[in-house]
């Protein structure tokens, strides 16, 4: 029997990594404005009722003109090799617009007189409360909303596709870390975004935020050429297999009636829209709060901690990290398993280290996605051989809440003080980002002990589907809580967050109370959600 490109260790990783780096490329994106937040402010006018509406537009598209659906129809239709590259050109024309809207070369146009007396009101969603503008509403950022509604379907496109690319090379091979390692790379792509895009907004002394959105847009069209060559050597192995590209069942209306009576399904997409909703609209104002909570004392320029080379070498501090602690899950020997833990928390020390010298809330933050890297292979692992997947996700929760009230009520208090601050705020955004890999570890695997087989992939885009209308409500949300709760505050850095925060705790305490309901549905029903993977 001929060998394909599959049967190939190499080549089969050398697919996952194509797709995995446009995915990657694709965080760092979504993310762009985030930790820039107070520079918005500065140069652009965006109080945080626009910049939240902005960011929330980015799943608009997906939620209410349903294009996460039919983003499955063209993947079932067209299948995996056209969705993936159709997804890098539509993720690179909304970049593009969005960068265009927030440079220089927008401002004084016809088109930014155009955005300000136009889309004050849109028929139907506004009534309904719901219109992704509003009168008063910046026109650079009307426009950006415009570009990353666009970018917003592309991305959710590529994520499916990554998806079926993956268990297409995978199937029968190692699926379950070729997934993980997927999901590891893209989120460093939410911390290597925090400390670049300040660093490109600040280059040379002169702010200039359009300069981090064009970093954004170089990277998008180099995830379009990882697509394109995903292109061919997805081809290669179609010719060589003689098979026709795997498609799913396709979406159908009369599956719906099926899934949603189903309160298993419900329980599960209730806690992925609370538990996504708690960490990705939060990412989104993480930054800023942090500026407002510490006291943070920028060195002097002509200091190493001020340098721009300071960056790149913390950068690659953060890479170690990464790829040590996860290296270090596939070690087959106990002495080269500690050795690379070792390394990977010294690093770590390291890195943390750096992040207070430079006194940068950017580079903070950074350290969200470098616990899950380490842990979510073992989590994966831990579910696929000894189960407790529900417990997991009551683990989750309360760390969650946990977090979430330490970040409003504890941080504010050692404002002053300048270490205890940097200390609470690094173990604090460590933990929250373990527990953010409770989710992928234990809930997506659920799902097809909760449906049955002939609809699971109607219940992911439903999942999907329910999940980004928390993506879209709550960056608006925070956005206009924050505006109401700080009358008159004008400095960027003087917000106070202890509302919006203990609104996300309150997502946390729902998830909580779903997760101890999932444990009871599934002990009475016999789902078998604490039972392994594996048998």
């Amino acid at each position: 029997m001929e060998k394909t490109l599959r049967d190939s260790a190499a080549m089969r990783w050398t697919a996952l990594l194509l797709l995995a780096l446009a995915m990657f490329c694709a965080y760092i994106f979504m993310d762009i404005l985030s930790p820039i937040k107070d520079l918005m402010q500065e140069t652009r006018g965006w109080d945080s009722t626009a910049f939240g509406t902005m960011q929330g537009s980015e799943v608009f598209l997906n939620v209410f003109v349903f294009f996460l659906i039919f983003a499955g129809i063209i993947l079932d239709k067209m299948g995996v090799r056209f969705t993936a590259v159709l997804s890098g050109a539509v993720m690179l024309v909304g970049a593009i617009i969005k960068w265009y809207a927030v440079s220089e070369a927008f401002m004084g146009t016809g088109l930014e007189l155009w955005f300000n007396t136009h889309l004050n009101y849109i028929p139907v969603f506004e009534e309904l409360g719901v219109s992704p503008f509003y009168e008063g509403m910046p026109a650079s950022a009307k426009l950006a909303a415009c570009g990353f509604m666009i970018f917003g379907c592309g991305c959710e496109m590529a994520g499916i596709t990554v998806s079926r690319g993956i268990v297409k090379w995978f199937k029968g091979r190692e699926m379950a870390l070729a997934m993980g390692s997927e999901m590891a790379l893209a989120r460093l792509g939410v911390a290597t975004c925090m400390i670049f895009s300040p660093f490109f907004a600040k280059l040379g002394g002169h702010v200039s935020v359009s300069r981090s959105v064009a970093f954004g847009v170089v990277l998008m069209c180099i995830a379009l050429i990882m697509t394109i060559v995903y292109f061919f050597m997805d081809k290669k192995l179609d010719a060589q297999t003689g098979e026709a590209e795997e498609k799913d069942d396709p979406f159908k209306v009369s599956d719906i009636g099926k899934i949603l009576t189903d309160s298993g399904f419900w329980i599960v997409a209730l806690l992925c829209v609370l538990y996504y909703s708690a960490i990705f609209p939060f990412q989104k104002y993480a930054v800023n709060m942090l500026q407002c909570n510490l006291t943070l004392v920028e060195p002097s320029a002509d200091s190493y901690w001020a340098s721009s080379s300071v960056t790149i070498v913390q950068y690659i501090i953060m890479l170690v990290v990464a790829a040590t602690g996860f290296m270090s899950n596939f070690q087959k020997t106990k002495f080269r398993q500690y050795l690379l833990l070792g390394i990977s928390v010294l690093a770590l020390i390291t890195y943390c280290y750096m992040g207070y010298m430079r006194q940068s809330a950017e580079s903070i933050f950074a350290v969200f996605p470098l616990l899950a890297v380490l842990i979510t292979p073992i989590l994966g692992s831990y579910v696929d051989h000894k189960g407790k997947a529900a417990s997991m996700l009551v683990l989750g929760s309360l760390l969650l809440i946990a977090c979430h009230l330490t970040f409003a009520f504890v941080l504010p208090a050692f404002k002053g003080n300048a270490v205890g601050g940097v200390a609470i705020a690094y173990a604090t955004i460590l933990v929250l980002g373990a527990s953010f890999s409770l989710v992928p570890a234990s809930l997506w695997p659920s799902v097809p002990k909760l449906v049955d087989a002939k609809v699971i992939g109607s219940a992911y885009a439903l999942i999907f589907w329910i999940q980004n209308i928390g993506l879209w409500l709550f960056p608006l949300l925070i956005g206009k809580v924050l505006d109401k709760t700080n009358p008159g505050v004008t400095d960027p850095t003087q917000f106070d967050y202890t509302a919006p925060l203990v609104m996300l705790a309150c997502l946390g305490v729902a998830a909580l109370l779903l997760g101890l309901l999932l444990k009871v549905v599934d002990k009475r029903k016999g789902l078998g959600l604490e039972e392994p993977n594996i048998k």
